[in-house]
């Protein structure tokens, strides 16, 4: 059959990039290889947090498979390959003895990867902590940037002359506020005092971890967070304060704090009495000089007023299409974002998409039609941008394959290539191909 056209590499500028991201627990296998426990584990086995209380302990096996999943990067034509490290595969107890193992295969991943031709992309922290560390508070400890620094220097020390670009942690908003609020993700929390310090212990955090990075001599360190369009629900005052309640915490509050040194007022008004004490001096370290940002971006949320307690914003169904998750398919979204963000915040600041893309109830005999118009919308999104001055330099699609999706275990498909979780067997699908075509091209 004849697939839908794609933007093409032709379409961008020269040496604009293109990629394919994973993350370490959602497809490496944590139940191997000596990797210690996390909090994901134990949130998963707690009734009623994950589907069917599924885990990672096998998830699609790339432990063992690595070498296939590569090639599949490979012949995709990509150049970057953004993955991330597992911190408790490194360190079971987040401290004290290294697992010699979960080293030697990082090795063997970033080997795999240059002898492919791929730029490998790190992150140093997507969601899975160590038990042992969790069990001290976690993000809510602030000795938690101390530790995190001690294991930055573990890993780079090893790994970090042969990595392309490093993130110290994936989507700031995740493991802070809807882990620690909204209580949708390990550790479970609802607790206002909890995500105020995790908020901030996580920047501080990024921060000591680029500077034990910039001590190393290393380059080409960034930041990823996420974003989603934030829409009133109707034209009334109280829904514009809503949605601007939640744009400030959702959008604002991390970009504000890495590239202005202060947190919006609009957030201090329900955490700052919950921050820790002298927590602007630590902003020294938390605005230290980055080489690019990378944007995740998925959908939009349209807001009204909530219940009364702060933050007193409450989301409603939109009218627009929706993924397998249930988020509204909203392209426009990214383009604000890659104009707004350089305009704001981050000046001539290199900009990467460094996620985007579609669940979808996937059949691996049918083209994902779906997925193919969603990629097509937003890539035409970076396009505009790009046009309208953006200094975006790469895009990547989360994700290579379909995989663990935390609170919904195995059930949604982000993948450009389909599992089957029984076999483990890899096919990639239509929207694979369909990026082949046009990425290939040089």
């Amino acid at each position: 059959m004849t697939l839908p056209s794609l933007p093409t590499r032709a379409d961008f500028p020269p040496d604009f990039m293109l990629g394919v991201a994973t993350s370490a627990y959602q497809i490496e296998g944590h139940g191997q290889g000596g990797a210690g426990s996390t909090h994901w584990d134990t949130f998963a086995a707690t009734r009623g947090n994950v589907i069917r209380a599924e885990d990672g302990a096998r998830a699609c096996d790339h432990l063992n498979r690595w070498e296939e999943d590569l090639d599949l990067i490979r012949d995709l034509g990509a150049d970057i390959y953004r993955f991330s490290l597992s911190w408790a595969r490194i360190l079971p107890e987040g401290r004290g003895t290294v697992n010699a193992a979960g080293l030697d295969f990082y090795d063997r991943l970033i080997d795999g990867m240059l002898a492919r031709g791929l730029r490998p992309a790190a992150t140093l922290y997507h969601w899975e902590l160590p038990s042992a560390l969790a069990d001290q508070g976690g993000w809510v400890n602030g000795d938690m940037p101390h530790w995190f620094a001690d294991y930055t220097e573990t890993v780079m020390r090893r790994l970090g002359n042969r990595l392309w670009s490093v993130a110290p942690i994936n989507e700031p908003w995740c493991v802070s506020w809807l882990s620690h609020f909204e209580g949708h993700h390990a550790p479970g929390l609802r607790d206002i005092r909890a995500a105020a310090r995790a908020m901030h212990h996580v920047l501080s955090s990024h921060g000591r971890a680029i500077e034990v990075m910039r001590g190393l001599g290393m380059q080409n360190l960034g930041a990823v967070c996420n974003f989603e369009a934030a829409l009133p629900a109707n034209d009334t005052p109280s829904a514009q304060a809503a949605t601007a309640r939640y744009d400030a915490i959702y959008n604002q509050f991390f970009l504000s704090g890495l590239f202005h040194g202060r947190y919006p007022d609009l957030v201090l008004q329900g955490l700052e009495a919950h921050l820790p004490q002298n927590y602007h001096d630590d902003f020294a370290h938390i605005t230290a000089p980055l080489d690019w940002l990378g944007l995740n971006y998925y959908t939009c949320q349209r807001l009204r007023e909530g219940n009364g307690l702060w933050p007193n914003y409450q989301s409603v169904e939109g009218p627009l299409a929706k993924t397998q998750m249930g988020w509204e398919i909203y392209p426009e979204g990214l383009h604000y974002f890659l104009t707004h963000t350089a305009k704001t915040y981050t000046g001539n600041l290199p900009l990467y998409v460094t996620e985007n893309g579609m669940a979808h109830a996937d059949h691996p005999d049918q083209p994902d039609l779906a997925r193919l118009s969603y990629l097509d919308a937003h890539l035409r999104a970076c396009l505009r941008a790009i046009e309208d001055g953006a200094p975006l330099q790469g895009y990547i699609a989360w994700s290579l394959m379909d995989n663990y999706e935390w609170a919904f275990g195995y059930e949604k498909r982000f993948g450009l290539v389909h599992v089957d979780f029984d076999s483990l067997q890899r096919r990639p699908k239509a929207s694979y191909h369909a990026l082949a075509n046009g990425w290939r091209l040089r």
